[in-house]
């Protein structure tokens, strides 16, 4: 990532769920209230003009968007799964018991901002670059915070996961925690993804899940994003955001074991849904 600019890939990404927002049918798939809170994130903290949201509502972005699926199959619809498939996971984790919520690299993301006043015993911890974390705070600010929700500006890159949370005033280590990594790890060394997961399983409690996207790897070794995967490689590393990581799905239980957490695999979503990235949870 281009550490003096915000991730071009979490601005994509806002954009399209303001687009899908007037796509026939992802009404019913995309979590209560993501689109226009999504909308208003983007605005308040500066990362899109009013026009820009304008053509991201028109017809023609949709057009746009699902013409770009001959690329990446399925990927503009898979968004609205991916951000249904995720607040479920919270739901289910916080019905469970869990007190925390930590999500990993939650570019302009919204789900702590809409959850945090419903669930006012959780806290809810977000964790990105600063180079976008500090305008997402902008946005958030403008918005207006909740008191539950706490917004991190680091580079884990160059700080361990397990020394920025310990020192921060309201996180509670050994606590059941559900941990979110959406479309995050392929962006990551190998190394520094296994360090994740032992570092993440090392800060919660038993009953805690980890719910994450990833990419499976092609048979020759690289992520494997279908027939075009070499121009999509091609494209992640113009622009500074370049994939790393990817796994063979059948390979995902004894990774998550290596580092301390289960594989539950009736907790994923099947593989008839659209896109290139795989949807797994673990537990501790």
């Amino acid at each position: 990532m281009r550490k003096d600019k915000p991730s071009r890939t979490a601005y994509k990404v806002a954009l399209v769920i303001v687009t899908l927002g007037i796509k026939p049918g992802m009404d019913s798939l995309l979590p209560p209230g993501i689109v226009s809170a999504t909308k208003q994130l983007l605005l308040a903290s500066g990362a899109a003009w009013p026009r820009t949201i304008r053509w991201a509502e028109s017809k023609v972005a949709v057009s746009v968007y699902e013409a770009f699926d001959w690329m990446l199959p399925g990927q503009f619809e898979a968004f609205a799964h991916r951000k249904a498939f995720f607040e479920r996971q919270v739901r289910d984790g916080i019905s469970s018991g869990a007190s925390q919520i930590l999500v990993l690299g939650a570019g302009y993301d919204t789900l702590g901002w809409r959850l945090a006043p419903e669930f006012t015993e959780v806290n809810f911890f977000e964790i990105d670059h600063p180079a976008t974390a500090r305008l997402k705070a902008k946005g958030i600010a403008t918005m207006g915070n909740h008191d539950n929700l706490f917004l991190i500006a680091e580079d884990l890159g160059q700080r361990r996961l397990v020394d920025v949370l310990k020192n921060h005033t309201s996180w509670r280590v050994n606590t059941q925690t559900v941990i979110l990594a959406e479309g995050l790890v392929m962006y990551l060394l190998p190394e520094a993804v296994s360090s994740l997961f032992c570092q993440c399983a090392e800060m919660v409690n038993d009953g805690s899940r980890f719910a994450f996207s990833s990419l499976a790897t092609g048979a020759d070794g690289r992520p494997d994003a279908g027939r075009w995967t070499g121009l999509m490689l091609w494209l992640q590393k113009t622009i500074g955001e370049s994939w790393h990581w990817s796994i063979r799905p059948e390979e995902l239980g004894s990774f998550l074991k290596k580092t301390g957490w289960q594989y539950l695999p009736e907790l994923q979503l099947p593989s008839n849904i659209p896109g290139v990235e795989f949807y797994a949870v673990a537990t501790k």
